[in-house]
């Protein structure tokens, strides 16, 4: 029995080094060579209206890329294209819904049309509902099943019919560090992820099996992230929704540069996120429990009050239009106000 914890802890030991040493290159903002490789290649993104997807969108725009808005808030989309041709690149607006599998055909067609190939297809979109499982109404459930998983499958498959065609491409698709450790609070969201996960896993091995050796598909999991998915988020928990020791948007726009580049089946972003990973395969019920009383603590004890809302999930928002959302120094600002706690 010593021997065997003895083990695992070196194991551990040696995992935490590992991840300390990779995990700030993959996300460091990416240099000259990469730009160069990235410029005039075609990226689709779907879901680049804020958060990760206006991130990766301005980016490539600044490394000269033929750039592909597809999302819902079209006036935000042709802000975001401006700022793409006014740093070098080419950028196209596409309005449209990922839950509509006719939209996302739209967004492959467009794209070919003005470009002639796409290099990159990225699902981005994403919706989330935070409270108790059974006091989120069912439509609720549903709606997010239709954006982050049904969605996810009606853009791949458009994506991998085109690199069929023209014999290579890469699909990247958003997971979540949910897509291993589902947190509480979070019950079809993380089961979405999850779905996530395993889709591009199966998608990948398809491939390989039929010789398109070409055609990669990549899986993306951060950590909780400092994005306007909370604020678009539906929320029954009775309080504000945010997570403990969120990243930066910026890591994972870098990691997902660099992947697109060099793609990995699974690709977690930075240490927590690594750590997270192997926790979940390694020491899965201890991290169950450690997670759940984590997610239970920041997102059900300690954040102020705050009205039931089903967010952006059906109709999008005019508010949380950026890339990082500042909801830390929102959050700061109310405990400065002392307007934690309960009545």
């Amino acid at each position: 029995m010593k021997t065997n914890l003895s083990k695992s802890i070196q194991t551990l030991a040696a995992t935490l080094l590992i991840c300390l040493l990779n995990f700030s290159c993959s996300t460091w903002k990416i240099g000259k060579t990469a730009q160069q490789k990235i410029a005039g290649k075609t990226y689709v993104i779907v879901g680049a209206s804020s958060g990760f997807g206006r991130g990766v969108a301005e980016e490539l725009g600044r490394c000269k890329a033929n750039v592909v808005l597809a999302a819902r808030r079209t006036e935000l989309l042709e802000e975001i294209a401006t700022r793409i041709r006014e740093s070098g690149g080419k950028a196209q607006v596409v309005t449209m819904d990922i839950s509509k599998p006719e939209d996302l055909q739209h967004v492959a067609d467009d794209a070919l049309q003005q470009f002639g190939r796409i290099d990159v297809w990225v699902n981005m979109a994403g919706v989330g509902a935070i409270g108790r499982f059974w006091d989120i109404p069912d439509a609720d459930h549903s709606r997010i099943i239709d954006v982050n998983l049904k969605g996810f499958i009606y853009g791949s498959k458009v994506a991998i019919k085109q690199f069929m065609k023209q014999g290579y491409g890469v699909l990247m698709n958003m997971g979540s560090v949910d897509s291993e450790t589902p947190l509480a609070y979070h019950a079809s969201y993380s089961a979405s992820k999850a779905g996530v996960r395993n889709l591009s896993l199966a998608v990948g091995q398809e491939l390989r099996l039929h010789g398109y050796k070409n055609i990669k598909v990549v899986t993306v999991e951060p950590w909780a992230v400092d994005t306007p998915w909370w604020r678009h988020a539906a929320n029954y928990s009775g309080v504000e929704p945010k997570m403990a020791l969120m990243d930066e948007p910026y890591k994972v726009v870098n990691v997902m540069l660099r992947k697109s580049l060099r793609p990995k089946k699974i690709a977690p972003v930075g240490f927590k996120a690594k750590l997270s990973s192997f926790m979940a395969n390694v020491f899965p019920r201890f991290n169950e429990w450690l997670t759940g009383n984590v997610s239970h603590r920041y997102q059900i004890e300690m954040p102020p009050k705050a009205s039931n809302t089903n967010g952006s999930i059906y109709e999008p928002m005019k508010e949380g239009t950026g890339i990082d959302d500042g909801v830390d120094e929102r959050m700061k600002e109310q405990k400065r106000k002392n307007d934690y706690g309960r009545d």
